[in-house]
């Protein structure tokens, strides 16, 4: 595949944009809505029940080459108890209450930590090796990188940047300690009113927070009033729907097929948009706000290692590592409290999941959109 083309929604930003050394992202698309790629058929998500009675695949395999992670260590920053009273849900823990007014649907304990390390190695290959796509100035002085997770991107953005301050946002205290002396870490939730000042941050960086945003289009509006005047603002996101250019993913017998579906009705049952492509609503809500300069660029990231591209095979291998590390508690949340499956059904399902994902003859893929945007420089 080729390197992603890109359009811009107005005039081309004022430096250039590094371009991606090698192949795999798909087209880049326009900001309004236009043709989409293939998509599998869906007529709406299948009950829990349909899982259940499909009963258990025929064969089971070990996957024991799905355990790939790294110790998290604890937060040494000075943190009140109550962030640290976190919710347990069938033996996981969630975030604390006294953090959010909202339903984050990702454990925060190790396991799911661990899943997080492995994802951002997944972007990391995406990108080739990139941190970011935006034409960044050469000597940034400010950068937050919302809902942070374990802190990983903010750590390497840090260490890019020496002199730039650097800060990392999540609603769990789960980043580690030792970390470069220009970057720390805060308990935020940035659905809620922001504290920073304006016309302050030169990047400000969002990745993989589908599911967790109430509105969006206020969200940009807090970023837009926090940025620089000629700063950036970045954002990957995926919409949960699985493609198939082949037709070899089926949404009436396949189980990877299911995951965009219930995916995106969890998240309306609960309010937060999953899906961020179908509408173009990162690129709509970012010109919205005021950004200018907006760049789109899809990414095509394969679910398992089916492809025969060497690096779209080594991506598929990584993002088949990182779901296969805690589907349990990908699922639990969203799949049980959200939509009323039992413990049973969400094993079951993932006991198809997993079977379809190792099985090389499906070439399921996600793709991953990446929109950013630049503040003018008059604002």
């Amino acid at each position: 595949m080729s390197s992603p083309a890109k359009k811009a929604q107005s005039p081309a930003p004022q430096s250039p944009t590094p371009g991606p050394a090698s192949q795999s992202p798909a087209a880049a698309r326009e900001p309004t809505p236009g043709p989409a790629p293939p998509a599998v058929e869906t007529t709406g998500p299948l009950p829990g029940s349909h899982w259940a009675e499909q009963g258990l695949p025929e064969e089971e395999e070990n996957d024991g080459d799905s355990t790939i992670g790294s110790d998290i260590e604890s937060s040494t920053a000075s943190i009140s108890s109550s962030i640290l009273k976190y919710r347990t849900m069938n033996g996981r823990t969630y975030h604390s209450d006294s953090v959010t007014d909202g339903e984050y649907w990702g454990p925060n304990d190790a396991k799911q930590n661990e899943m997080l390390d492995i994802f951002h190695h997944v972007m990391t290959i995406c990108l080739d090796g990139r941190l970011y796509d935006a034409p960044l100035p050469k000597n940034p002085e400010n950068a937050i990188d919302l809902g942070t997770g374990t802190g990983l991107w903010a750590i390497d953005f840090a260490d890019k940047f020496p002199k730039c301050n650097v800060i990392g946002t999540d609603i769990s205290p789960i980043q580690p300690g030792w970390v470069p002396s220009n970057v720390r870490f805060e308990i935020d939730d940035y659905n809620k009113e922001w504290t920073y000042n304006s016309n302050f941050f030169d990047f400000i960086h969002l990745r993989w927070l589908s599911g967790t945003v109430k509105d969006w289009p206020a969200l940009y509006k807090k970023a837009y009033q926090c940025c620089k005047p000629g700063g950036y603002i970045e954002h990957m996101d995926a919409s949960g729907t699985v493609l198939s250019d082949d037709g070899s993913v089926d949404n009436k017998i396949h189980a990877v097929a299911q995951w965009g579906p219930m995916w995106q009705e969890g998240g309306r049952r609960i309010g937060y948009e999953v899906d961020l492509h179908s509408t173009n609503l990162m690129e709509n809500a970012m010109k919205e706000a005021g950004f200018v300069n907006i760049v789109t660029k899809d990414y095509k990231v394969p679910l398992s290692p089916w492809s025969k591209d060497k690096k779209m095979n080594e991506l598929g291998l990584y993002l088949y590592v990182a779901m296969g590390q805690d589907l349990d508690g990908i699922l639990q949340f969203m799949f049980g409290k959200v939509m009323g499956w039992t413990t049973e059904e969400i094993n079951i399902y993932i006991k198809h999941l997993q079977k379809e994902l190792k099985d090389t003859t499906l070439h399921p893929y996600f793709i991953y959109r990446m929109v950013y945007a630049q503040k003018p420089l008059d604002a």
